[in-house]
């Protein structure tokens, strides 16, 4: 838990609405990781606060129907959430969705666009296969670090000089002396034009990521996840580069 000091210039008041609202957003990123709706309990021991504190975020939340409770009382997002969430990127979901679908049919994957955010790769929009024996979710909203997966490393490879500068110390930083570092890994993604990788985000799963960074956008990927594929790496890349292309277009 973050401790908040007075700066000078700054009521007490102003703080603690500061701590107050930062809590919040917390509590909604908690439950929008969670993989099932949670006990108050459950709430107040991820954010770090107690119950009361708990319960009293929770109430505003539910006021404003970003959160709800069900009959036994755990809490999940509140159908609110999804009409904000329908404003984010509209422009880039709404010029992806067509090409999404067609490559999620063509090579009969889930495909997905994920986004730098803050040192970490989300999921921004996903469109599973219509007709596949096997397909895998990829729920938008889930996360992971920047330095694992093809998404994350097509995301850097694109990077410019100042928007690496710009990452958090630390960042995307998996250097080894057991195996290639995060350089020599960038630097074959961007001689080949894709990422590829396998069991670094979920046990099983590969994916094939290629950069996408319109115009006024945040650095993004558009990658396949899946089990197994007929297709090669460099044969789903091509698509990809083809949907990225078609959707930088469309964005003008």
């Amino acid at each position: 838990m973050t401790t908040t000091t007075d700066a000078p210039g700054h009521s007490p008041q102003a703080a603690a609405g500061s701590q107050t609202l930062s809590r919040g957003i917390r509590a909604l990123e908690v439950l929008a990781e969670a993989p099932a709706p949670l006990t108050i309990a459950e709430l107040a021991d991820a954010l770090g606060v107690h119950r009361s504190i708990a319960y009293r975020i929770l109430r505003t939340l539910e006021d404003h129907g970003l959160v709800v409770r069900g009959e036994s009382g755990r809490i999940a997002l509140g159908p609110r959430m999804a009409a904000l969430a329908r404003g984010v990127s509209r422009d880039l979901q709404s010029a992806a969705l067509p090409e999404l679908t067609s490559v999620a049919n063509d090579l009969a994957m889930t495909v997905f666009i994920a986004v730098l955010d803050r040192g970490e790769v989300i999921t921004l929009v996903s469109v599973e296969p219509r007709h596949a024996h096997v397909s895998v979710a990829q729920r938008p909203g889930t996360r992971h670090a920047l330095e694992r997966g093809a998404p994350g490393h097509a995301i850097q490879a694109s990077l410019s000089p100042a928007e690496r500068a710009a990452l958090a110390p630390g960042t995307a930083s998996n250097d080894s002396a057991d195996g290639p570092t995060l350089a020599d890994t960038l630097a074959v993604v961007r001689e080949s034009g894709f990422a590829t990788s396998h069991d670094e985000v979920i046990p099983g799963l590969s994916s094939v990521a290629v950069p996408l960074r319109p115009a006024g956008q945040a650095p993004a990927a558009l990658a396949v996840v899946y089990v197994g594929a007929a297709a090669s790496a460099e044969q789903i890349a091509a698509r990809l580069h083809t949907a990225a292309a078609a959707i930088v277009s469309e964005l003008g």
